[in-house]
């Protein structure tokens, strides 16, 4: 049986597998914890910077051990390179025999059954709607797998993708006529014969809550449980075991009634007007709320009147269409489950409007059409520890940005990980001659008026002198249009802004471009890889604390200094400092990447936590001068000098 230390060896299997690789100790450290770990419930937290191989150092030990291993990520496009890219190549050097299978959540496949329903009776639906209808048909055909993924014709938020995609709520499992051909079942049943199962934090989160209301699961029980990307893992898990009524729910649930009455109980006239009405009431709630995407304190906003009373005359409606349906029951199969999902709907307006409750955030977030409340756990420490120990499994939690000041304290409180092992493994690379980090002189305070102009001047002259790409990063999407409306007859190279198109189609051509300048916020601050001259220098606009308007975050603070800690020590400045690492490691991604690094915050220098930011970040050369800066970005690469 293959050891995990001849892996790495210089002639090991991971050398067969990949043209040039060289040993790494720190690669070879995190592999061998983790094979290492052979009882169950332990728990091994890894920080393990950039270079270091993290990714391999997990993949080997999961295709040498016996038993099922779950490993997940923190997106769908991460998740695909995972099984595309990299496990095929050491799977077929090390165990070839091993099924690997790739499970993504409900919402990515094809349900036959809605997209009967929609084709038969699309309603009112939009004329893009039915453009894509015609798409999707014709893809359905011929697809083997009916992964929505396939559908490269689509937009990523096609308006078609609710009404072919089932939920939880509307699926009707085993009473489905087309359950044995249901491409989510046919995903499961592989899973559950697969020996690796690469699935996505979102699908892993929303799993366990299934387990834990006694719906069923979809991943199967597992021996060792990886994740990567972990630092995401708090926040994706708070958002499952949160509470959620959202008027595109109700709406849903609407329109499959009306299909109901067109096809099996066409004597309930009835049940078609209330629905009618409860869509029109559900659209009265989202038009209490300004046009523009905001985020707010549920607590404060329903304290508006004229927004009190149309949560009201909402619900009054709900309980008549809950009565009519009431008289339905047993006539078909589909409006039995549409009376469960409204029945559910009910129980969670009790929770997310009965905003009293200690111990959780009530929160409300619009967008252009709808509306969702929330009610979500001020901690998922307590439901996540509990699920942990509920599984018969051993548990790896890896990232470049776990630590804060080299202290694993805060991620470990926030998952309820009880005294795990850990490991710290500093990046190969060589930070101190391949990077610079600049915090310039003279800048205005973050809040002034001036700042705007200063940021905008540094970014102009940065990209003069850079022959390389760059990064500018913020923190506000108000920050980030203004720059670029200065930025656009001021600079000669491509300018590539958030928004203008997907974030996958705006980095292939940022990449592409070798020296153009991209502005954006916090996607991607992470989770994007451009090494080489396309990007030379990152650009952070301000310290990345979150907005002190976010409710979730204003409910966490409140909690903290009831208790009487320092919620800034123990909330806000570890956040901030796991963010602002996540932004500094675009920088250099191989041991050729040369760049700098500027944050335009004079609070790094002024303030004493800034030490706590600078003591988090890589070993850098350090100036305070712009122009040393700009003179580093001016020599010629290492990598390309003769």
């Amino acid at each position: 049986m293959t050891r995990i230390a001849d892996v790495f060896r210089t002639d090991g299997a991971l050398s067969k597998a990949l043209p040039g690789f060289q040993p790494r100790p720190a690669q070879q450290q995190m592999a061998s914890a983790i094979a290492d770990l052979t009882t169950v419930g332990e728990q091994l937290v890894v920080e393990a910077e950039t270079g270091t191989g993290k990714t391999f150092a997990y993949v080997a030990p999961a295709l040498l051990q016996s038993g099922k291993v779950i490993l997940s990520t923190g997106t769908r496009n991460l998740q695909e390179q995972l099984y595309h890219r990299d496990m095929p190549r050491l799977r077929e050097v090390l165990a070839p025999g091993k099924i690997v299978t790739l499970l993504k959540g409900r919402a990515n496949y094809l349900c036959l059954l809605r997209l009967e329903q929609f084709s038969a009776h699309p309603g009112d639906a939009h004329e893009d709607a039915l453009k894509q209808l015609q798409t999707v048909r014709h893809w359905a055909n011929r697809t083997k797998h009916g992964d929505i993924g396939e559908l490269s014709a689509l937009p990523e938020d096609a308006v078609i993708i609710p009404r072919i995609t089932s939920t939880q709520d509307n699926c009707l499992g085993r009473d489905c006529k087309h359950y044995e051909d249901c491409y989510l079942v046919k995903a499961r049943k592989e899973a559950l014969e697969a020996d690796i199962v690469v699935v996505n934090h979102h699908l892993f989160c929303a799993d366990l809550v299934l387990k834990d209301t006694g719906f069923g699961e979809l991943i199967p029980e597992a021996d060792l449980v990886v994740f990567d990307e972990a630092h995401q893992l708090p926040e994706i898990a708070s958002q499952y075991f949160s509470e959620t009524l959202s008027t595109r729910q109700i709406t849903e649930l609407c329109r499959d009634l009306q299909v109901i009455y067109h096809t099996a109980v066409r004597d309930a006239r009835a049940l078609s007007q209330m629905a009618t009405q409860v869509e029109r009431f559900a659209k009265e709630v989202r038009l209490q709320f300004p046009l523009d995407t905001e985020r707010g304190n549920s607590r404060q906003i329903l304290a508006r009147d004229e927004v009190a009373k149309a949560v009201q005359a909402l619900e009054e409606k709900l309980e008549q269409l809950t009565r009519i349906c009431e008289t339905l029951v047993g006539r078909d199969k589909g409006l039995d489950q549409c009376i469960e999902r409204l029945e559910l709907l009910r129980k969670r307006w009790q929770l997310v409007f009965t905003t009293a409750r200690n111990g959780y955030s009530f929160w409300y977030e619009s967008s252009p059409r709808h509306v969702s409340f929330h009610r979500t756990p001020l901690s998922v420490a307590e439901p996540f520890g509990k699920a942990m120990a509920d599984q018969e499994a051993r548990w790896v939690f890896t990232s470049a940005t776990l630590t804060v000041d080299h202290s694993f304290d805060y991620f470990n409180a926030r998952l309820g990980l009880h005294k795990p092992k850990t490991l710290q493994l500093e990046s190969p690379f060589n930070f101190a001659e391949q990077a610079m980090l600049c915090m310039p002189r003279y800048l205005p305070e973050p809040h002034e008026r001036e700042m705007f102009t200063a940021l905008a001047d540094i970014v102009e002259q940065v990209v003069a002198a850079n022959h390389g790409g760059t990064f500018v990063l913020f923190t506000s999407h108000r920050m980030l249009q203004a720059v670029a409306k200065r930025l656009h007859d001021r600079v000669d190279r491509t300018l590539y802004v958030q928004g203008s198109t997907s974030k996958r189609e705006l980095l292939a051509r940022f990449s592409e471009e070798g020296n153009a300048v991209l502005l954006g916020t916090s996607s991607f601050w992470e989770g994007v890889d451009v090494p080489g001259q396309a990007l030379r220098c990152v650009i952070i606009d301000k310290l990345p604390f979150a907005s002190p308007d976010d409710p979730l975050l204003q409910a966490r603070v409140e909690d903290c200094r009831r208790q009487g800690r320092d919620p800034f020590q123990e909330v806000q400045l570890p956040q901030a400092v796991i963010a602002m690492k996540q932004g500094a490691g675009r920088l250099v991604r191989s041991v050729n990447d040369e760049g700098v690094l500027i944050i335009c915050d004079n609070r790094v220098v002024t303030r004493n936590y800034g030490k706590t930011f600078l003591a988090s970040l890589p070993p850098m050369a350090r100036t305070r001068s712009l122009a040393e800066a700009i003179a580093f970005l001016q020599k010629t690469p290492t990598s390309n000098a003769e």
